[in-house]
Order: C-alpha cells, then structure tokens, then sequence
C-alpha cells in the first residue's frame, strides 16, 4: 500500500489527507515510482485553497515535481530500467500527481538524474530552474551586458534567476519586500537588491541604470505593481509575467508601451519542455550546471510526508529563501494507528 496524499475539497491545508492506496501496475508508456522527495511549489498551494482558475476534479492527487527511483515499466517503455534514478518534470502532469511514496508517471516526462546529489536536492531543483531558464534566455532573451529585474527574489524561482542572470553576463537586480531577506539573497550574485516596501522602486531603478531603465522584468506579481515596474523599463524592454501573487487585476500601461514601445507578455515553462530542441537542450544545459555546483538551490525547510499539510502552511507565510521540500520515508516503516 501507498500513502498517497489527497483533497477531497478547496480549502486550507488541512484538506490535505493521507490515504493508504494500492498503486496500479503502470500502463503503456508508464513506470512507477517509488518517491523519495517532492517539491513543494507555491501553484499547489493556490490550487488546494480553490483560488486557481485551474480546478482539477475531486478527489484530486496535487503535485508535479517528485524524484525516485523507477520500482516498474508499463509496456512500450524502453530504456528506463527498474532502479534508474529519475525527476518528474510538469510537462507530463495533469492527471498525474506527485504527492504520494509511489506514483505512476509517463515515462516521457523524466528526466534521468546522477547520484552525485541527494534526492532533496534534485527535487527542490527542476521546477525553479527550468522556469527562470526558460523566461529569462527563452522567452526574454536575456544577454550578457543588459539589465534584469528579478521580483520575488526570495522565492526558488527568483533564487534560480539570479544565478542563471548572473551567469548570463547581465547586470541583476533583485526585489524584496522587506530587509529581512537581503542577506541570504546576497549569496546568490545580485548586484543590487532592493526594497519595495516604502520606496520609490522605479526611481531606484533608474539611479541605478543611469536613467536607462532595465532591459527585462521577471516577475511572478502582476497587478498592479507589474504596471508599476513597466515604467522602469528602457525602450523596446520587456516585462515577463510568469505567476499572479497579487489578487487585483494587471492593466496593460497602453500609453507608456507605444511611446516607449516596451512588450507585456506571460511565460510558462511547458512551452519550453514541449519544444523537441529547446526542451532537451535546457534540461541538458541545467543538469550539468546543478552537478557542478554553478547552480544550487537552498532547502529552506524540509517535512516528512505526514506533515505535508506544514509544508503548505510554510510556502504560504512565505519568511523563508528557496525551497520547500517533502520527504518520503518507506510506507512499511511509518507508525501504526
């Protein structure tokens, strides 16, 4: 039997419950996985609490970045062997959820992973790296010598983009809402930081470049501080939406984006992983980086699998930088009763 988390209605964490399950044998073009640790991204979180637009049907299995080992392989699976170390990657998700220890997946949404790094490690990783990978060189076209505004810097993504910017050759700069976070957010290479809480920001910005403004914005805010920040952009700048942590609604600045010519458009990395060339070749591109160490990931809590709920509660308070991660221990060892 799996212990297979699920909800059963929107609401708090507490609508997250752990079941015992018999997982199916997989089917043609799956494996099953038994899961040692699972990624905890703030979209979960909205869906659980009903205030995504997307709803998956009831009773609902969350959850789309685990990493495990392959324990079987459903017909037509090739070159997957039992015991192969591996990551879920979202492109496969949607009737597939990851909050379980053992789950199936299309085996077309794995991606194979070295030992060089624990299972925590790697599951805190991919969902983070690919996003700001692909909004950043993909979709923004971010180069070395230009100006990046990274918002939300604390959060894994925003962690990731600073260090694929850095990385880039392009001069970052970093937005938090209070001081708190501006030393663990230093260790990830921004040039500035800034502090949105109480200060003028566009006026910061353009001090900063010199009056020029920034190339590029990545931020998962939208609202109306991404028409806010659409004032600090240089002319033909981009700004790139990839979330929508504010509830009120984002207006296209109409008059300021055709006198400057600046760009509003939104991002979300299946449009990377489903390209045959670019797809590959980001995963590719990442892995190495992660293996070296030119990219890392700080864990910033981790909860076993039975206080999943916490973890969601700890995304949600949002005092921390980088990661929150689940881990799975076997189903035969957890307590009785």
């Amino acid at each position: 039997m799996a212990k297979v988390v699920r909800i059963h209605e929107f609401g708090d964490p507490a609508v997250l419950h752990i079941e015992d399950m018999e997982v199916a044998a997989p089917g043609e073009g799956e494996v099953r996985i038994a899961v040692e640790a699972i990624g905890i991204n703030r979209l979960e979180a909205t869906i659980r609490s009903g205030q995504s637009p997307m709803k998956p049907p009831l009773p609902a299995i969350l959850g789309t970045e685990a990493v495990g080992r392959i324990a079987a392989a459903g017909k037509g699976v090739t070159g997957w062997p039992v015991g192969t170390r591996v990551a879920t990657l979202s492109a496969a998700s949607g009737t597939y959820g990851t909050y379980a220890s053992e789950i199936l997946y299309p085996a077309a949404g794995l991606v194979r992973l070295p030992d060089v790094l624990d299972s925590v490690d790697w599951a805190a990783s991919w969902v983070a790296f690919l996003t700001a990978w692909g909004g950043l060189r993909d979709s923004g076209g971010l180069k070395a010598g230009q100006t990046v505004i990274i918002t939300a810097a604390s959060s894994a993504i925003g962690v990731a983009a600073m260090q694929i910017a850095r990385n880039l050759g392009a001069n970052v700069i970093a937005t938090t809402r209070t001081p708190a976070k501006i030393d663990q957010l230093a260790n990830f290479g921004p040039h500035h930081i800034l502090i949105t809480e109480d200060n003028d920001v566009v006026g910061e910005i353009r001090r900063i470049t010199g009056g020029r403004g920034a190339d590029l914005i990545f931020d998962p805010i939208a609202g109306a501080f991404a028409e806010l920040l659409m004032d600090s952009l240089a002319e033909e700048g981009t700004l790139i939406l990839y979330g929508g942590l504010s509830r009120e609604p984002t207006t296209f600045p109409r008059p300021l984006a055709m006198r400057r010519c600046l760009t509003m458009r939104g991002f979300n990395m299946l449009s990377l992983l489903s390209d045959e060339d670019r797809g590959p070749a980001a995963i590719e591109a990442l892995r190495a980086g992660i293996v070296s160490g030119a990219y890392r990931m700080p864990v910033a809590h981790r909860f076993p699998l039975e206080n999943i709920a916490d973890a969601h509660r700890a995304v949600e308070r949002d005092a921390h930088v980088g990661k929150v991660v689940v881990t799975v221990q076997d189903p035969d060892e957890w307590p009785s009763g």
